[in-house]
């Protein structure tokens, strides 16, 4: 998912895609201690994106408690 599309989501959207990214984090190492990782590369992607999510959902954070300061 792109940083502009993760823009988009809802706040209770973020916490779903968050958890689902993180549960499937958790597969990809289980596989890789077994030893049956296939794309290792998806490993770096999804902590990248758990990132980018959370520091999106961060910014609106506090550009609402900004918003909401102001008025």
């Amino acid at each position: 998912m792109k940083p502009s599309e993760m823009r988009n989501l809802q706040a209770a959207d973020f916490a779903k895609e968050i958890d689902s990214r993180k549960k499937e984090l958790m597969e990809l190492r289980f596989q890789a201690a077994m030893g049956t990782l296939a794309q290792p590369h998806r490993v770096a992607q999804l902590r990248r994106e758990v990132a980018q999510l959370n520091t999106i959902r961060r910014e609106q954070t506090v550009s609402e408690l900004k918003n909401g300061a102001s008025k």
